[in-house]
């Protein structure tokens, strides 16, 4: 987590080293064709990962997990109910 953080901790002079190696090394040229490729390969992770999404959730639709969870849902407005009598006494 910390080399994570010390990861995204760069400034602009960084940015700008960072920038102008790699127009040396690919060229000036090459870069769009590399950011088209980059954003390409992220679109495509995003779109499977919403795929995944969509099929996880149509299949939970009927089955226990949303039982439970309304199940979960009842118990908790029952506390609810209960703790709201005592929170008013504690003004809370």
């Amino acid at each position: 987590m910390t080399s994570l953080l010390l990861f995204l901790n760069i400034s602009g002079g960084e940015i700008l080293v960072v920038l102008l190696l790699t127009i040396m090394f690919f060229g000036a040229k090459r870069i769009p064709e590399i950011a088209r490729g980059l954003g390409k390969g992220i679109r495509e992770v995003r779109s499977a990962t919403d795929e995944i999404k969509r099929e996880i959730n149509s299949s939970t639709k009927d089955s226990d997990i949303k039982k439970f969870q309304e199940k979960v849902e009842k118990e908790k407005s029952q506390i609810e109910e209960i703790t709201g009598s005592v929170k008013r006494n504690l003004n809370l």
